[in-house]
């Protein structure tokens, strides 16, 4: 886990705009969710081709955090990564087409490439061992380092679902407000929390519950999401805020 938090220049800077710091003075559990990214064997598997060793870190402020969440009403949505090879196989130079044919065919090599479309197969993609998940949990998978960019996942429309009463949750989502947790913090993480922002969504990232490949790469995506893009907090910040408002009722 990351020891390090944003710099007191910027949280000046922060006080100057605004006037706080923090975005929000109470969440409201009826509206809120915890979404948790890419905690799974491709980031957080020792020798993993995209291992983010810091992500094994997290996983038991993950689940400390969760379990209190759950106490509240809060849902969890466990969002993991898979990408899809389109025609040709494993091992072939190039392995065929991908859904992400920019991602696979520039970013990476191609030694790369063929090992991580190999650990992204969608039905191979699971919860990293470690994380407590309940029945109640939701899995979604994304195939951008957004998971609200246009075609990412479904996410967006499950917490939006007004209309449409969870079964396991007895009532309507109607989320308003995510948590933002899991790794890398600087690329998915901060992907998914901009893009919410801008979706109009609030959006809290959980610092404590979130690793990136280095310090100062955790630490740029805290300076960024809170000068523009959300709040950033503590788990016991986010925990405090939540119990500061009762469930709203069915």
């Amino acid at each position: 886990m990351h020891s390090i938090t944003v710099r007191k220049e910027i949280v000046d800077r922060v006080l100057q705009r605004r006037g706080r710091y923090h975005l929000f003075d109470r969440l409201d559990p009826a509206r809120t969710a915890l979404v948790v990214i890419d905690m799974q064997s491709t980031f957080c598997a020792p020798g993993a081709p995209a291992e983010v060793p810091a992500s094994r870190g997290i996983v038991e402020p993950i689940n400390r955090l969760t379990a209190e969440l759950r106490a509240l009403g809060v849902p969890v949505f466990w969002v993991l990564h898979a990408n899809s090879r389109i025609g040709g196989k494993s091992g072939d130079k190039g392995g065929g087409k991908s859904d992400w044919e920019l991602f696979f065919n520039t970013i990476v090599a191609d030694e790369v490439r063929d090992k991580t479309l190999d650990s992204l197969a969608a039905a191979q993609q699971a919860v990293w061992t470690g994380l407590v998940t309940a029945p109640a949990d939701h899995t979604v998978l994304k195939n951008r380092y957004s998971a609200f960019i246009a075609g990412s996942s479904s996410l967006e429309r499950m917490l939006r679902g007004n209309q449409r009463v969870d079964a396991r949750l007895g009532r309507a989502m109607g989320i308003d407000t995510i948590l933002v947790a899991g790794t890398k913090t600087n690329v998915c993480c901060e992907s998914t929390a901009r893009d919410a922002m801008m979706l109009d969504f609030k959006v809290v990232l959980v610092e404590d519950c979130c690793a990136a490949l280095s310090d100062d790469e955790h630490r740029s995506a805290l300076e960024n999401i809170i000068q523009q893009f959300g709040d950033v907090m503590t788990a016991d910040e986010v925990l405090a805020r939540l119990r500061h408002v009762e469930n709203a009722p069915t």
